[in-house]
Formats: C-alpha cells, sequence, structure tokens
C-alpha cells in the first residue's frame, strides 16, 4: 500500500510539472508585440510657385469627422486668420484637433522644409497641411484631411495640393490689404466682405493683366499645384 501510494504521487507530480511546462511555453508564444509609445512621422512641404511666399506651415493631427475645411462652406475664424495673415496657431483650439506643429518661418518659392510629428496611438487619425500664400488677400493651400492611421512603419506618400480661396476677403489686390513682400499691408481682418465660403482660388490678376490698383504684378500669378507634401512614417 506505502508503494502504490508513493508511485501515484510521483506520477501527479511529473503530470503537474509537465503542466506547469507547457504552461509557460504557450504564454510566450501569445504574448502579443507591445504598441508603439509613439508614432513618427516627418512632413516635407515644397513650395511650387514662382513668387508666392508660403506662411509658417501649420501640420494638424485631428479627428476625421472634424476637416479644418469643407469647399462651399463657411473658413472658421481660425482658417480665415491663416488666410488673411499666415498665423495658424490659432487651428490648434478647433474642435477635434489633437495635435499642431509649426514650421520655422517663410517658405519661399522653389524651398522646400521638413517638419517632424510625434503622436500617441490615441492621437493618430487624419493629418492636414496648410498655409497662406502671402502675396494674395486670403489664399491658402493645403492637404485637408488625410487619414494616416493605416500608414506602415517606413513607407510614405507624396501628393500635391492646389489653391484655395477662404471667401472672407475680397481679392481687390488693392494696396494695404495684402500681408506678403509685394505690398506689406494689413493681415487679418474680421470683417467679411467676400462670399463667405471656402472654394477653389480664381488666381491673381495683377495689374500687368489689367487690374489697375493692384499691386501684385504678373511674377505673383500661380497655377495648380501650388505644394507638393510628403508624408514619411519614420516609426
Amino acid at each position: 500500500m506505502a508503494y502504490s501510494t508513493f508511485k501515484y504521487g510521483a506520477t501527479a507530480f511529473a503530470v503537474v510539472a509537465s503542466l506547469t511546462l507547457v504552461g509557460c511555453s504557450d504564454d510566450d508564444d501569445q504574448t502579443p508585440a507591445p504598441e508603439p509609445e509613439s508614432f513618427d512621422y516627418v512632413v516635407t512641404v515644397t513650395n511650387l510657385t514662382a513668387n508666392q511666399p508660403f506662411s509658417p506651415v501649420a501640420v494638424v493631427a485631428h479627428q476625421a469627422d472634424t476637416p479644418l475645411w469643407t469647399a462651399g462652406m463657411p473658413a472658421s475664424v481660425a482658417l480665415e486668420t491663416l488666410a488673411e495673415s499666415g498665423d495658424g496657431s490659432g487651428l490648434a483650439t478647433e474642435t477635434g484637433v489633437a495635435a499642431l506643429v509649426s514650421g520655422s518661418g517663410i517658405i519661399a518659392p522653389g524651398m522646400s522644409e521638413t517638419i517632424n510629428l510625434s503622436l500617441t496611438a490615441a492621437q493618430v487619425s487624419n493629418l492636414s497641411v496648410v498655409t497662406m500664400l502671402v502675396n494674395t488677400n486670403d489664399a491658402f493651400t493645403g492637404l485637408g484631411n488625410y487619414d494616416i492611421s493605416a500608414l506602415a512603419a517606413g513607407s510614405m506618400v507624396k501628393m500635391r495640393t492646389i489653391t484655395y480661396d477662404a471667401g472672407t476677403e475680397n481679392n481687390s489686390e488693392a494696396k494695404g490689404t495684402i500681408p506678403g513682400p509685394a505690398d506689406g499691408g494689413e493681415g487679418f481682418n474680421a470683417a467679411r466682405d467676400d462670399v463667405n465660403r471656402v472654394h477653389s482660388h480664381p488666381g491673381v490678376i495683377s495689374a500687368d493683366d489689367g487690374l489697375s490698383d493692384s499691386v501684385l504684378g504678373a511674377s505673383h500669378r500661380f497655377d495648380n499645384p501650388t505644394m507638393s507634401v510628403t508624408i514619411a512614417r519614420s516609426e
């Protein structure tokens, strides 16, 4: 009887030990890879115009259902401010915005700038990149509401953008109304004297093309596209 009890106990110990080892192996195989603490993106913009400097670029991460602009709809005050003065800082307080990173300064025609953006997993959704053409009354160009959630590490996308009219200031091109170096005039003005809806910009007329009161010349005209945007995910 004693021998039988010892034999049973030894067998039970062996079974338990075996189950323990198997359990450890399964746990190791099924442990999911940890989520990255941050998602890092590199955004490069290039000014494709002949003589339209860009204001400091605003790179904005935001929710998919809160675009910074919609063609045919009125511009927000923050977008109006950017389109009339080049100041995009107000976009940080727009609904659904998770992060805003601004460029270091003016981007001259033909020049590029690279901006780094680091987001948490909760902030990764859609991205907008926007800037003013400063030798205009209220023109801006940008990539709006681009979904970056499916962009894999090591991959990149490249796009070109058209120019929009914020619809908040009449395109008079008159002296004192343009903040860029062609005039050095007024920037943001809360009064709206245009169609009050965002739309594709009709372009600059200029004094050389018959608008006698314009402070702009033929070199300030632009055709679409006006900006190149590259988004790369590095991590």
